[in-house]
């Protein structure tokens, strides 16, 4: 392969990574979120 195409290779590369990376934060934030909102309609029931 040339420079070039090594180069385009490995930017597609960290670029497909990076967005997987920031995908997967997404959901565990929005997961986050769910678990506790889940939380504190349970305390509100204990009330």
């Amino acid at each position: 392969m040339t420079t070039l195409t090594k180069r385009i290779v490995v930017l597609l590369f960290v670029t497909a990574l990076l967005a997987i990376v920031g995908i997967g934060c997404n959901t565990a934030h929005g997961f986050g979120k769910d678990m506790e909102s889940a939380g504190d309609k349970i305390q509100e029931g204990t009330k």
